[in-house]
């Protein structure tokens, strides 16, 4: 009797146990963490929000999942100062254990994280800096762009000018390695007279010396990169010149929907260069910029679209590997697939892993809610390749 007693209290507790290996197997997998790092303080803040705020939307319309894997986002702020973002980058792969590492904003910045953060062990994804040295000679396997080449943006003004005839050009960007490769794009494709080439301090915001200089030149056209709070106060006091009537400018991250909501009337006319724009016709794309404004209260930028590709990139890359992150080769021939439907159309990496993707010359115009954005004039370039491709060896 004792021995049937404990013979049925043994059944009793592997079904209440159930199979042990079976419920091993169904254990989830660890949470996939991300780190997204971006100017969140100061004038550029509002660059960095647009990052945050498009990965994140990506990432709650997949259900707080990529590739199916639960995923926690860590933000972080690097202040816009190199030493800053290098501590924050490392504490992220080295205490936190991330598996991505998603940012920066600036171009002096992803110079100062490429290293902690890819021999830290982690995959870095650009979705706005795309400096020349990492699209060529410093390419690395463990660092993939989602946005552009820094001169290709540019590029789209030079083009645009040199094909309409224009002689004399008066350019000027922030002097750190995108505003050289700014200018560097513009003068490509610009076979006139630079009249004036002028590199302010980054986050400078008084104009009135150099718009001294381009009343006194005369230019047939004005070409900017001043992005942030610096696009703000030029075109505000470009504007307040009257030198907008007589000059028009083309320019890069200087006119868009991150500096629109302060420059509104003021930027009316301004034509840019892009990748993209809230009004590019397809229904990811409407869908997208529908959704950001019922999230966040405003129009999307170019910043917060290739955040939310980055997101949809990793998504696509994990499902084709199937969560997995340890198999680095497989997690990097999966990314490079691109396996996701970019809000921009056209979208494909390179050898070099940057993009090969359409441009278009856009213009400020106010719309019938009597909000701001860039509209698409024209396609300007189409599957454009960047110019440094044929120097990466990629080890």
């Amino acid at each position: 009797m004792t021995r049937t007693v404990s013979w049925l209290a043994a059944v009793a507790a592997c079904a209440l146990v159930g199979p042990l290996p079976a419920q091993a197997q169904a254990q989830a997998p660890e949470k996939l963490k991300v780190g997204v790092i971006a100017t969140l303080s100061g004038p550029p803040a509002v660059l960095g929000q647009q990052i945050r705020n498009g990965f994140q939307l990506a990432v709650k319309e997949l259900g707080g999942k990529l590739g199916g894997r639960e995923v926690e986002v860590l933000v972080q702020d690097d202040e816009l100062k190199p030493d800053v973002a290098v501590g924050k980058v490392k504490a992220l792969v080295e205490r936190d254990k991330v598996d991505f590492v998603v940012g920066p904003v600036f171009s002096n910045i992803l110079q100062a994280i490429v290293k902690p953060a890819t021999e830290g062990g982690a995959i870095l994804i650009s979705p706005n800096a795309g400096t020349s040295n990492y699209a060529g000679r410093d390419c690395n396997p463990n660092l993939f762009v989602t946005s552009y080449q820094n001169d290709q943006m540019h590029e789209v003004s030079g083009k645009y000018a040199q094909d309409k005839g224009m002689k004399t050009a008066f350019i000027m960007a922030p002097n750190y390695q995108a505003g050289k490769d700014s200018l560097a794009g513009f003068k490509r494709w610009f076979k006139g007279d630079v009249v004036d080439e002028v590199y302010v301090p980054l986050n400078q915001l008084d104009y009135s010396a150099e718009l001294s200089k381009i009343a006194a030149a005369k230019p047939s056209v004005v070409f900017v990169f001043l992005p942030g709070g610096m696009g703000v106060n030029f075109v505000k006091q470009y504007r307040q010149a009257g030198l907008a009537e007589t000059i028009p400018v083309l320019s890069t991250f200087t006119v868009d929907e991150s500096t629109l909501p302060a420059q509104q009337d003021a930027a009316l006319g301004f034509f840019a260069g892009s990748n993209w724009a809230p009004n590019l016709d397809n229904p990811k794309n409407k869908a997208f910029v529908e959704a950001y404004e019922k999230e966040f209260g405003a129009v999307p930028a170019t910043y917060a679209f290739q955040a939310y590709d980055t997101a949809m990139l990793i998504d696509g890359a994990l499902k084709a590997t199937k969560g997995d992150t340890k198999d680095r080769d497989a997690l990097r021939a999966a990314l490079r697939k691109a396996d996701f439907t970019s809000l921009r159309g056209d979208f494909k990496f390179n050898t070099n892993n940057y993009p090969v993707q359409d441009f278009y010359l856009t213009k400020v115009a106010k719309r019938p809610d009597g909000k701001f954005q860039t509209e698409i004039v024209s396609k300007v370039f189409d599957d454009y390749a960047d110019s440094y491709v044929g120097s990466c060896k990629m080890k």
